[in-house]
């Protein structure tokens, strides 16, 4: 998508099905570290979609990547496991995210940069509450 306006609808809709998915799915008592990574997709998707409406893109393939990069950071610490190739693996991909990207000329630097902080950071941030 171009600009950032066609942006809009896809991402309300990204926003309802997490939503649903949060309400009728998943719940708070049952996988908790799921159901935190969902909530985090659904703050990134909506902060995306401000985005979007303030007429500024941000990549969701960054956004993506990076709040599934930090997903499994998390569970490596939570879980005591040694997944060190995976995390290493994820790094490789993201940086073939960023770099196609960068070579399609559909985002500029500053734009892969935002999407990867707005995936990475709600990730991060509601780790807390479930580590």
């Amino acid at each position: 998508m171009p600009t950032a306006q066609e942006r809009i609808l896809p991402l309300a809709l990204n926003c309802i099905v997490v939503i649903v998915i949060l309400q009728r799915i998943l719940t708070p008592n049952q996988i908790i570290e799921l159901y935190y990574f969902f909530l985090g997709i659904l703050i990134s998707s909506m902060t995306c979609l401000m985005l979007a409406v303030f007429k500024f893109k941000a990549s969701i393939h960054m956004m993506g990547i990076s709040g599934v990069f930090m997903f499994f950071i998390a569970l490596s610490i939570h879980f005591s496991i040694n997944i060190n190739g995976t995390l290493a693996l994820m790094s490789v991909i993201t940086g073939a995210i960023a770099t196609s990207r960068l070579h399609a000329n559909a985002h500029t630097y500053m734009e892969l940069i935002l999407g990867l902080f707005v995936g990475a950071l709600p990730q991060l941030l509601l780790v807390n509450y479930w580590l």
